[in-house]
C-alpha cells in the first residue's frame, strides 16, 4: 500500500488508509459478502451532504494525473445509486485532452464491451438499468479504466456485483490501467476470491490513493 510518507504534499487532502478493514472476513462467501458491503456503503453515502458527496472526488490526485497525456482513452461508467460517480474525474481527463469510453452491456453472459462517448452524446437504457453509448458507438480498448465496486481489499481484489464483467474485460486489456474507485468505508480486511478474480494497479477514494 502506499505509505504516508509517499504522499504527495501537494495533495493535502489525502489521508492514511485505515489499518483495519470492516470486519467482513473472507470467510463469508461473495453473496453474503456483497449483501454487507452494499449495505455499508449506502448507510455511508446516505450519511453525506449533497456538496460532500459531490467534492469527494472533484481533484485529481497527481498520481492519477500522470496518465492522463492527451490521446489516452479513459474509460470511465454511469454510477448507480451509492457507487462513486466519476463523471468529475472524466470531464477533467476531457479537458486534459484525453479521449473517452463507457461500457456497454447487453446480457450477464455476453462479453462487455468499452464504446467511445463524449459528454456531448446521449446515452441510452441499456441491460440491468445502465445508461451507456448506443451500440453504434466505436468500440475501443482504453488505456485507462475506471472501475466500481461493492469492497476491495489489502490484495486490491475488487468485490463486483457478481456478472463478471470487469473480471472479463480485464483480463483481456493486458496494456491496461485499472483503477477502481470506491468509498473509504469499503475497504475489506480480507475478501473471499476465486482465481479468475482480475486484482485492480490501484484504488481511488475520498481520502486515499492505495497501490500495491
Amino acid at each position: 500500500m502506499l505509505a504516508s510518507e509517499d504522499i504527495p504534499e501537494n495533495d493535502p487532502w489525502w489521508f492514511r488508509q485505515p489499518i483495519s478493514g470492516n470486519a467482513v472476513t473472507s470467510e463469508l462467501d461473495k453473496p453474503t459478502q456483497r449483501a454487507a458491503f452494499r449495505q455499508i456503503r449506502d448507510s455511508y453515502v446516505d450519511g453525506l451532504t449533497a456538496q460532500d458527496r459531490s467534492l469527494a472526488f472533484s481533484k485529481i490526485p497527481s498520481p492519477l494525473a500522470k496518465f492522463l497525456a492527451p490521446g489516452k482513452i479513459v474509460a470511465g461508467y454511469v454510477a448507480k445509486g451509492s457507487e462513486v460517480d466519476p463523471a468529475a474525474i472524466l470531464a477533467q481527463a476531457h479537458a486534459l485532452g484525453c479521449d473517452l469510453a463507457l461500457p456497454h452491456v447487453t446480457s450477464k453472459s455476453a462479453p462487455m464491451r468499452f464504446l467511445r462517448w463524449s459528454p456531448d452524446d446521449d446515452l441510452v437504457p441499456g441491460a440491468f438499468g445502465l445508461l451507456q453509448p448506443a451500440e453504434t458507438a466505436p468500440e475501443c480498448k482504453p488505456d485507462i479504466v475506471l472501475v466500481p465496486m461493492l469492497a476491495y481489499d489489502d490484495r486490491l481484489i475488487r468485490l463486483g456485483q457478481g456478472a463478471g464483467h470487469y473480471d472479463r474485460a480485464l483480463s483481456v486489456l493486458d496494456h491496461s490501467i485499472a483503477i477502481g474507485l470506491a468509498w473509504s468505508v469499503q475497504f475489506a480486511s480480507a475478501l473471499a476470491s476465486d482465481i479468475w478474480d482480475v486484482p485492480l494497479d490501484a484504488v481511488l477514494t475520498e481520502k486515499s490513493w492505495i497501490t500495491l
